[in-house]
């Protein structure tokens, strides 16, 4: 019988505290995940509740002085928090490659975007400076950006918010990586703009075969994307599951709020939204419970005192909460 792949990540009981202020802020709280060859998983929460993080531990972003990891992090096989800055920098950009937020801030402004691709690829390929950029020229084609020659020679500051993230997305690939982490891409885009990156992000995915972890507040974007869900929550995983059935029978009572406090299809006007009562807690004063149990209708003494476990459910799901029947009964009457 032949052994199942090992999973292009694997990341177990990873802790990111960070040590710089007054008081030790423990963003990350004993994560746990793994993401398959050629799967999206999109991690979602509230700003605040661990996801850039996590993701920016996968290429040790964090600086290093005023940051403690624990748990282990592997991809492709390799430990990550094990390798010296020689290996981190071969790794990043070559194995795992990353799609940030604000691009006009990630790319370098005093360089062409097409100078800062081609710089890119040679450093992690043995080719001359016409066959990066012949690579270059090709990427941006296969972004769609218009005129791409010209576009090469171009600053970030003369391109608009959806070109640049298209150019992101091609300095992402340009080294042929395997994992691919996007950090709220569509954020700072509108509407149309981020439908067209969505989609594009998707196609790519398929037609190159990457595994993407795709950080994203917005549940709209993680449907059209993701093929699991990771739900985040004061540093932790707190349900995951494969996106249709996690959206159909969410089980923790965070997952649930979100999901209503979204607008969708055509709602009567007047209606008012279901927000999520008060706020998440403070990083560097967590509780002994679970941390969602202030602002949880279910919650009780036995919540508040004692911090859940796991609990598998079906088809790869899994939450944690001690309250699993009764937020079954509200979401799937």
């Amino acid at each position: 019988m032949t052994a199942a792949p090992a999973p292009i990540v694997d990341i177990r009981s990873l802790t990111v505290t960070f040590t710089g202020g007054r008081k030790p802020v423990s963003a990350v709280n004993g994560v746990d995940l793994r993401v398959e060859r050629g799967e999206v998983v999109a991690l979602i929460g509230e700003s605040g509740s661990g996801k850039s993080v996590t993701l920016r531990s996968l290429l040790r972003l964090h600086p290093e002085k005023r940051t403690r990891i624990g748990g282990s992090i592997h991809v492709d096989g390799i430990d990550v928090l094990a390798m010296r800055s020689r290996e981190l920098a071969n790794y990043r950009g070559k194995l795992a490659s990353m799609i940030f937020q604000e691009p006009l801030t990630a790319l370098d402004p005093v360089y062409s975007v097409g100078d800062q691709i081609i710089e890119s690829i040679r450093r992690h390929e043995s080719v001359s400076t016409a066959q990066a950029r012949a690579r270059a020229l090709e990427l941006f084609e296969r972004v769609r950006i218009p005129s791409p020659e010209r576009r090469l020679a171009a600053f970030p500051h003369e391109m608009s918010g959806g070109m640049r993230q298209r150019a992101m997305i091609a300095l992402a690939l340009a080294c042929q990586p395997r994992l691919l982490l996007a950090d709220e891409p569509t954020t700072a885009l509108d509407a149309t703009v981020q439908i067209q990156v969505l989609l594009l992000l998707r196609e790519l995915q398929r037609e190159l075969g990457l595994a993407v972890i795709f950080v994203t507040h917005d549940l709209g974007a993680a449907v059209e994307v993701a093929d699991r869900i990771a739900v985040m929550y004061a540093g932790r995983i707190v349900e995951e599951g494969p996106t249709r059935e996690l959206i159909r029978s969410p089980r923790h009572p965070y997952t649930l709020a979100l999901l209503r406090s979204r607008a969708e299809g055509a709602m009567t006007r007047g209606i008012r939204l279901e927000a999520i009562a008060g706020s998440p807690p403070d990083l560097s004063d967590l509780p002994a419970g679970c941390a969602f149990a202030a602002r949880c209708r279910w919650a009780d003494d036995h919540c508040r005192q004692t911090q859940p476990e796991r609990v598998d459910l079906r088809q790869q799901h899994a939450a944690r909460c001690l309250r699993l029947d009764a937020v079954l009964q509200e979401s799937n009457p």
